[in-house]
């Protein structure tokens, strides 16, 4: 079970938390926990190592202070049993401590490496572990708390957003782990950080609490791993655009990959990987709503002939950029050249569209790097005989149709852009998958609610 940020953002949360785990406990399951940091920590964690390493070191004794004293209070609301109280705030005071000496360090070198900024970030679920591990322990269940290096969780250096080593955290996670969840004890693991064979921190990137839980699940060999957050599922779309989207009860794990990438947050695609090699089922939670059944996300699935859609989802923050140039035609390398510039300015590219001219190539980068981008095309091709003009346009986003069932269905593009061009909602740029999991187009931003409502209702996912 891993419990998010929201999950854990108060001494009340951390108690429902425990009170979540001790119920599963009781009725037979063994359980291993993957915690995140309080809500907002992380962010914090972030500005205050931005700071020092900007040479600033007023700040720190106030900001530690003040985490403290945050965390200190949610263990004296959650922690009732004096003697592991007391066990808490000590091991709170010590991490506390450390913070500070690395905060100052970094602030003095007014240096702030990958490296150092992982160390700092691995504070918050440092802080979070002791909390929820005493919490479970005032349940009257046996709790012991790891970090993820010292429950086995090895990763190579790639600091901000490290992998597992997969073979070795297998055979330590086991070697840890497994006896204490023999003997009737709930291992609260953080999750986000871990270290490198070395023992050096390291960070597991967006969602690395979920990949935890996934690499803990896998290394385990669990039957089932539950990712506990503030919404009752994946949607079929976002319910503030569209009020009767509703809770997907199961799907699969490419589907869940297809949702995630195009922006569905409640997870992350990398996170998937590991029990979707292995075939772990995941379910989706709300801690805020335990009752709720949830999403469950699976190997296989056998699609329903009226589930050709699964979900409508959109990537907001986006820009659009075209290189065009009759140049480009007939001439081999021009895409290959257009993309490792991207790759050698770290631009993400999140979908691509040529038409059969070769007289332009369209491309959907991130907003914040667009900048980027074009100046580095500007100063590579124009001017050359291989493109002519470099354009942008950062009032769009992304809509993608989401659902196993479109695989080999005929029509459904037609019926996708019929339903978007009765409202009146011009496409822009299409792509769509060999594996024929999603269409996704590009639309102006202004109309992109109108096309998610539009699809919401042409394919009927309002209703079960």
């Amino acid at each position: 079970m891993k419990f998010g940020g929201t999950s854990v953002g108060s001494g009340a949360m951390f108690r429902k938390v425990a009170e979540i785990v001790r119920k599963h406990a009781k009725a037979g399951n063994r359980i291993v926990v993957a915690v995140s940091a309080m809500s907002g920590v992380t962010d914090g964690l972030v500005d205050a190592a931005a700071k020092a390493g900007g040479g600033e070191h007023s700040f720190i004794p106030e900001f530690a202070g003040k985490l403290a004293e945050r965390h200190r209070e949610a263990a004296e609301q959650s922690v009732g049993d004096k003697v592991v109280l007391e066990q808490v705030l000590k091991e709170l005071d010590t991490n506390i401590s450390e913070l500070e000496k690395v905060l100052t360090g970094i602030s003095y070198l007014a240096e702030l490496t990958p490296r150092s900024r992982d160390h700092v970030l691995s504070f918050g679920e440092r802080l979070s572990a002791p909390i929820l591990c005493g919490a479970i322990q005032s349940q009257g269940l046996k709790s012991k708390s790891f970090t993820g290096w010292e429950a086995g969780v090895v990763t190579d250096n790639r600091f901000g957003e490290a992998k597992p080593l997969m073979n070795v955290t297998a055979q330590q996670v086991k070697q840890k782990l497994r006896p204490l969840m023999d003997e009737g004890v709930v291992p609260v693991v953080t999750g986000f950080i871990a270290a490198t064979q070395n023992g050096v921190i390291t960070t597991l990137g967006r969602g690395g609490s979920d990949y935890t839980a996934t690499i803990l699940g896998v290394a385990l060999d669990v039957d089932e791993v539950w990712i506990w957050s503030d919404v009752d599922g994946l949607m079929t779309a976002d319910p503030k655009i569209e009020p009767s989207a509703r809770t997907i009860p199961v799907i699969s794990f490419a589907e869940a990959t297809e949702l995630a990438y195009f922006g569905a947050k409640v997870v992350y695609p990398k996170c998937l990987e590991p029990t979707a090699e292995r075939g772990i089922p995941v379910w989706i939670k709300n801690t805020f709503n335990p009752e709720a059944s949830g999403t469950q996300i699976v190997r296989e699935q056998k699609v329903k002939p009226e589930d050709i859609v699964k979900a409508i989802t959109t990537i907001t923050d986006v820009a659009l950029i075209t290189v065009a140039g009759a140049g480009m035609m007939g001439t081999p390398g021009v895409a290959a050249k257009v993309f490792s510039i991207m790759g050698e300015k770290d631009v993400n590219v999140l979908m691509i569209s040529q038409s059969s001219s070769e007289a332009n190539i369209s491309f959907i980068v991130p907003k914040r790097s667009l900048d980027t981008a074009i100046n580095a095309l500007e100063l590579a091709l124009l001017g050359s005989n291989m493109a002519r003009e470099v354009h942008s346009d950062r009032g769009i986003c992304v809509i993608a149709a989401v659902g196993a069932g479109m695989r080999g269905t005929p029509g459904v593009a037609a019926k996708v852009f019929q339903a978007v061009a009765r409202e009146g909602v011009n496409v822009r740029m299409i792509a769509q998958g060999s594996s024929e999991l999603n269409i996704s187009f590009v639309v102006s931003e202004s109309d992109g609610d109108k096309a998610v409502r539009a699809l919401h209702k042409e394919f009927n996912l309002a209703s079960a």
